[in-house]
């Protein structure tokens, strides 16, 4: 019985092993570039032996997308629940925008190849990935309906638009983030900045001169696959007007939607 246990025991490590050797491989040169020959190096076995634990190298990618999604998820939930039990929920979205980078950059390698290969991997291998990542994004759904439902949320944003803009751009951080480019505190910081700033709607009764006092601007007709360009005035604390800034721009998205979603989120974020 106990060489049984033990047997089985290095065989769940082994098979862990070589789950860990694939992300690794496949978070940095993607589903096209993922040899198991370059596994087996990083797991430090021959690579037939990889074939006894996973019948095809699709199998081993399979598990590996779909641990990577699972793993974040549940590390949402984890760090979600250990929030005051009557926390803002502007503050939810602050923690949530965190843990998902810092897992995603730094603690995971198995959520890096999820992201950075949803795209790319064949349909077959994307079915279980999918349906994972269908409850990920639900947990972010009803944290900006918590919000919403809160009347923290801008009204001229449209939910399903913002959320996928904000999924987005934490998802996008896996393509050019690097210990080079900076500290993921300040990533983190910059990020949480962006979202919080750009979702929340400016309570009336605030001071309108004050320095970070969003205007309010409608911008109609807007075409498709179009650059436009923006004069900013900054304001600082006592109401004085300082340059003009023509620095900043937002692209029209193809859906109307989703074009007036961005730019309601650039131009409130770029009027503080």
């Amino acid at each position: 019985m106990a060489a049984a246990e033990e047997a089985g025991s290095k065989s769940a490590r082994t098979r862990e092993r070589i789950l860990d050797a694939a992300a690794h491989v496949l978070s940095r040169k993607g589903y096209a570039g993922t040899r198991l020959s370059d596994v087996a190096d990083q797991a430090e076995i021959q690579a037939p032996a990889i074939y006894y634990y996973f019948p095809s190298r699709d199998d081993l990618i399979e598990e590996v997308m779909w641990s990577g999604i699972a793993h974040i998820r549940e590390h949402m939930t984890r760090v979600l629940a250990a929030l005051p039990p009557h926390a803002d929920p502007l503050d939810r979205i602050d923690a949530a925008v965190e843990a998902h980078l810092r897992y995603c950059l730094e603690i995971s390698d198995y959520t890096t190849a999820s992201i950075r290969n949803a795209g790319q991997v064949p349909e077959n291998i994307a079915i279980r990935y999918a349906a994972e990542a269908s409850q990920y994004g639900d947990m972010w759904r009803k944290l900006l309906q918590d919000a919403d439902n809160a009347g923290l949320l801008r009204p001229d944003l449209d939910p399903m638009a913002a959320r996928m803009m904000v999924l987005g751009a934490l998802n996008w951080a896996a393509e050019w983030w690097n210990p080079r480019r900076g500290s993921l505190d300040t990533v983190v910081r910059t990020a949480q900045s962006l979202v919080r700033n750009g979702l929340a709607h400016q309570q009336e009764g605030g001071d309108p001169g004050a320095a970070g006092a969003p205007e309010r601007a409608e911008v109609f007709g807007l075409a498709p696959d179009t650059t436009y360009y923006f004069a900013v005035e900054a304001k600082d604390e006592w109401g004085n007007a300082g340059p003009i800034s023509e620095k900043s721009s937002v692209a029209a998205a193809a859906a109307r939607s989703c074009a007036g979603a961005a730019l309601a989120i650039v131009w409130n974020v770029l009027d503080r």
